[in-house]
């Protein structure tokens, strides 16, 4: 059994609890099979095991959901109708959220480090169970039964696998085995990893044995996907879960694709059709928020999964199937240009670790999403270390350690012809010497001991900015100055004091005195050394300035960049190449934030007449506008082909064969 990641995928929720009485009472395979097929989906995950601890086959496991009928085998009828249809369904099962384990064994529970267990009784909530205890062979025997009852299995997805901390008596015993000191919060940290990377290999090596061939795919949900060079060892794919209204926002998906991507794994980017997040029963996002949030993963070269949740009774809701239909219809005409397309670029960012599943908004990886993605670059997240080779230019954001090791492959990367930006303290050692030596140019007098400087450009670097102002940078940044043989860009001027208690002037930060002697960047020849922490800056604050200096300074590091497209801000470029091809994808939308923590898009924006220059090595021999066919007139020149676009409204994909 070979294993082909499908394009048009649901996540089929059932996570019911004990009350519910009538489970699966109305559910009809042949129509629910039916409904899926006239959606265009080609797989759906199926729920052996929910949240509640509840169990959803024919078993006599009497964690078996009591609201079932007797002798319904739910999950098998499903899987029946499905493959009748043509139709893939890997089996889902939770993993650390299992109420049932927890209120019959109650002793399973993580315990917090002030003694409580994880989750109120009080309260409408999870109770989280531990891994290191007994519990991990009563999943492994649930998931042993589940393989040999529905052999040979499409898949499975194993849920919430977070590291999760614990002292229970377990816990605490294992910690003391390993020689961990379970009063310290990072020897719990370290413990708790661990405890996930073993059950994840064993779980693995369990549906491996199960599978002849070994090619049933694993897929462990909520895990930290900067960690994926550690634990692409489990995984044949890796889905990446982002409802950007649920919690994740607008920015988690294009961020981690950017990153998984470059790990050679087939990828799928998981939204959802709920209005807010999972279980948001009755709410249904706008048809383009969905079509925008579908288009952008094969955008990036990735499969589609749309969350929805089945009603209890086993019924799927209509509207919902209509409005993934009309999606996945558009999808499904797109896959000619998406199979085995991989992405081209020219930056390769290096990602700045933070822990955690979510980062907190406002960081320098979320800053250069926003902005490179903005200014129309094209772009890869890259682990410290992987190799420089395939890139021409190269950013080290601030957060990021540049160790000697990695002084020494930048330079050598330099020295072949790339660019490097160094953006704040990245740039510096602890001792406040430039990491790369004399090739950066520059010296730091340390920290500004003003929070807030302004910059003020000049020239070229003033085009498409406001010239005649001062322009604030929010964020510290050092006091940097260029040596001889490098050049300062951009002039800083500095307030007349630091705003404390003591002395302040108006409402926020203090005006701009004078022009100080430092800048806030040096360049020498291919290397900038950016003064300020720019990427955490426009993360944090979203102001054009920041937005402007990163523009600019790439300008001088790749002036040849890959793509070049006229268009607002929001219009989003990818480039990837397939085979003979090369496409252009180009999205049109704007989410508005039109609630608290809620960013909406209820309509595709319109641009009209939209040039686009690709850097091609000779000249196409056709260009069209998929998947409509429409051929495009096309001019070669200095080595890029150009065209322009009559109207962009939502997803177009320009290819150039």
């Amino acid at each position: 059994m070979s294993f082909h990641l499908p394009f048009r995928q649901i996540h089929l929720d059932f996570h019911t609890g004990p009350a519910i009485p009538d489970v699966g009472t109305e559910f009809d395979g042949d129509a629910f099979a039916e409904q899926l097929a006239a959606a265009h989906v080609n797989s759906v995950t199926l729920f052996a095991k929910c949240h509640h601890g509840h169990l959803y086959h024919d078993t006599k496991h009497p964690a078996r959901h009591p609201g079932m009928k007797k002798g319904l085998d739910l999950l098998g009828e499903q899987i029946e109708a499905c493959h009748r249809r043509g139709i893939r369904a890997p089996i889902y099962l939770s993993v650390q959220c299992d109420e049932f384990a927890a209120n019959t064994h109650p002793e399973w529970r993580v315990v917090s480090p002030d003694g409580k267990l994880a989750g109120s009784p009080l309260e409408a909530c999870w109770h989280i169970v531990d891994m290191s205890s007994p519990y991990q062979d009563y999943l492994a025997d649930q998931l042993s039964e589940v393989l040999k009852k529905f052999s040979p299995v499409d898949g499975i997805f194993l849920d919430m696998c977070w590291d999760q901390p614990s002292i229970s008596t377990w816990a605490l015993a294992g910690m003391k085995k390993a020689n961990l000191n379970p009063e310290k919060e990072d020897d719990r940290n370290q413990y708790a990893h661990q405890v996930a990377m073993d059950y994840m290999a064993r779980y693995k090596k369990i549906v491996d044995q199960a599978s002849k061939k070994h090619t049933a795919p694993v897929a462990f949900n909520s895990r930290p996907l900067w960690n994926l060079a550690e634990e692409k060892k489990f995984l044949r794919h890796v889905e990446i879960e982002a409802l950007p209204t649920g919690g994740w926002g607008y920015m988690y998906f294009p961020l981690n694709v950017r990153y998984v991507r470059t790990f050679g794994v087939p990828t799928l980017g998981m939204t959802g059709r709920f209005h807010k997040s999972w279980a948001d029963f009755g709410g249904l996002k706008p048809q383009a928020a969905l079509m925008y949030e579908c288009c952008q993963m094969l955008a990036h070269g990735a499969r589609c999964s749309v969350g929805d949740q089945l009603h209890p009774r086993g019924i799927l809701d209509g509207g919902v199937y209509d409005l993934i239909g009309s999606v996945y219809r558009h999808v499904e005409a797109c896959e000619p240009w998406c199979e085995n397309a991989t992405p081209v670029t020219d930056i390769a960012v290096i990602r700045a670790v933070a822990a955690g599943y979510h980062e907190q908004p406002g960081n320098a990886n979320e800053g250069a999403v926003r902005a490179l993605t903005q200014l129309g670059h094209q772009f890869d997240f890259i682990p410290a270390e992987n190799a420089f080779d395939t890139y021409q230019t190269i950013i080290v954001p601030e957060g990021v350690i540049v160790t000697p090791e990695m002084a020494a492959r930048l330079k050598k990367f330099v020295s072949k012809g790339g660019s490097v930006l160094l953006s704040g303290d990245a740039g510096f050692d602890a001792a406040g010497k430039p990491v790369l030596g004399d090739l950066q140019g520059a010296a730091s007098e340390g920290p500004s001991p003003f929070t807030t400087t302004y910059m003020r450009f000049a020239g070229d670097l003033a085009k498409g900015i406001a010239a005649n102002s001062d322009h604030v940078m929010y964020e510290r940044g050092l006091r940097l100055k260029a040596k001889a043989g490098a050049k300062g860009l951009v002039k800083i001027v500095e307030p007349y004091f630091e705003r404390t208690w003591e002395h302040f002037s108006s409402h926020f930060q203090t005006p701009g005195d004078q022009l100080s002697p430092y800048v806030a960047a040096v360049q020498k020849g291919r290397v900038i050394t950016c003064a300020f922490p720019v990427f955490k800056a426009y993360g944090t604050h979203g102001n054009l300035a920041s937005r402007h200096l990163i523009g600019k300074l790439l300008e001088l590091l790749l002036p040849e960049p890959l793509v070049r497209v006229t268009a607002p801000s929001f219009v989003e470029t990818t480039v990837t190449c397939q085979d003979k091809r090369h496409i252009v994808h180009l999205l049109s939308y704007a989410p508005v934030r039109r609630a608290p923590n809620l960013d909406i898009v209820e309509e595709a924006s319109l641009v009209r007449n939209l040039p686009l220059a690709l850097r091609l090595p000779k000249a196409p021999k056709k260009v069209t506008v998929q998947p409509a066919g429409t051929p495009l007139p096309c001019k070669y020149r200095n080595g890029r082909a150009e065209v322009t676009l009559p109207e962009l409204n939502g997803h177009a994909m320009v290819v150039f064969e």
